[in-house]
């Protein structure tokens, strides 16, 4: 009776030994290698719809390192360093010349930037040549924002990207734009009397807040 018992109990251990070793022993590595992967936002697509003198044309990026946050920086103001602002854009298809112009926006759309015939699409900070006073703008292509004392004024920059270069790009450095509409418009047809002339327009809004007693 005890040697039957014997092999029953041997039976039994036998058959839970071979239970265990049929049962996988928990993995680890599935959690010791997952990695978290987190997707970047898609950047949004440049638009122009909410701009009125650019708002017919389609819209490419243009970028600034020369903005701290909304704001264009000190070394662009007149009071300041008076540089013309880095810009960057990727160039853009069709076009094989382009124009700038920066507009104070709350001062009844005085131009402080006024280039054209540039080839470059990555334009350092203080490129454009600079005008000794807000007067004496001959001989140079860009004025710094210069706000009346506590104010805050819009300047915007905007890049056109042209099939072509365009007889005259209208408009003064330091005098007002009444017509800006009109030159901007202008572009579109070009020396030789083409027109649909403006492949895109890029555009950067910024400001610039002038200290008390600054002026």
């Amino acid at each position: 009776m005890r040697k039957f018992l014997s092999i029953i109990l041997i039976g039994t251990l036998a058959m839970g030994i071979a239970a265990c070793a049929k049962e996988p022993a928990p993995s680890t590595a599935a959690t010791e290698n997952t990695e978290v992967t987190t997707t970047a936002p898609a950047e949004e697509p440049a638009d122009n719809s909410d701009d009125r003198f650019v708002s017919a044309y389609p819209a490419f990026k243009v970028t600034s390192e020369s903005l701290e946050g909304k704001n264009w920086s000190e070394a662009c103001a007149f009071q300041g360093g008076n540089a013309s602002p880095q810009l960057s854009w990727e160039p853009v298809e069709g076009a094989t010349t382009y124009v700038i112009y920066m507009v104070d926006l709350t001062a009844a759309n005085i131009i402080h930037w006024k280039s054209e015939g540039i080839t470059e699409t990555k334009l350092p900070q203080g490129w454009a040549t600079s005008a000794s006073s807000p007067s004496d703008t001959l001989n140079a292509d860009y004025v710094g924002p210069n706000p009346p004392s506590g104010s805050t004024n819009q300047y915007n920059i905007y890049v056109f990207a042209l099939k072509a270069p365009v007889e005259r790009v209208k408009g003064s450095i330091g005098d007002r734009a009444l017509n800006l509409q009109g030159f901007m418009d202008s572009l579109d047809t070009d020396a030789e009397g083409n027109t649909g002339n403006i492949v895109a327009v890029g555009r950067i809004v910024g400001y610039y807040a002038a200290k008390s007693g600054t002026n």
